[in-house]
C-alpha cells in the first residue's frame, strides 16, 4: 500500500480497510487479520493498526471478541456504504456541481454520459 503525506496514515489505512468491506474481500461478520499480521501486511508500526483498528471499533464497523481477534460488524458493509454516500453527498457532490457550472454542463449531459458509460460496461466482459 502506498501511503500519501495528506492524511495520517491511520486514516488512509481505515479507508482501505472500507474499501475491503465495500468490495466484498471481508465479509460481513469475518474474522480480519490481526494488529501484528496488518502490521507486516502494510509494512507500518503495529501502534498505527491499533488505532485504526480502535477507530473502526469506535465506529461500529470492527468488533473485538476478546481473546479470538478483530472481525468485521455484522452490519460493517452497510455502515460503510452510508458513511462514503454521506461523505459524497456532503464533501463530493458539491465540488462536481461547481465545475460542472464552470464547464457549462448541465444534468442532462450528465445523464447522457451516464448512460453511454452503462451500455459501454455491458459490452465489456466483467471480471469476476
Amino acid at each position: 500500500m502506498q501511503f500519501n503525506t495528506h492524511s495520517p496514515i491511520y486514516m488512509q489505512i481505515a479507508e482501505y480497510i472500507h474499501d475491503l468491506i465495500l468490495s466484498k474481500v471481508w465479509e460481513d461478520g469475518q474474522r480480519i487479520p490481526s494488529v501484528r499480521d496488518m502490521a507486516m501486511e502494510l509494512e507500518v508500526n503495529p501502534n498505527t493498526v491499533i488505532r485504526t483498528y480502535s477507530l473502526l471499533q469506535e465506529e461500529g464497523t470492527l468488533e473485538n471478541q476478546r481473546g479470538i481477534g478483530y472481525f468485521t460488524a455484522k452490519d460493517a458493509r452497510t455502515l460503510v456504504l452510508q458513511k462514503r454516500r454521506e461523505h459524497f453527498i456532503k464533501r463530493e457532490l458539491p465540488a462536481l456541481f461547481e465545475t460542472m457550472n464552470r464547464l457549462g454542463l448541465t444534468m442532462k449531459d450528465l445523464q447522457q454520459y451516464a448512460e453511454k458509460k452503462e451500455k459501454d460496461d455491458e459490452i465489456e466482459p466483467q471480471e469476476e
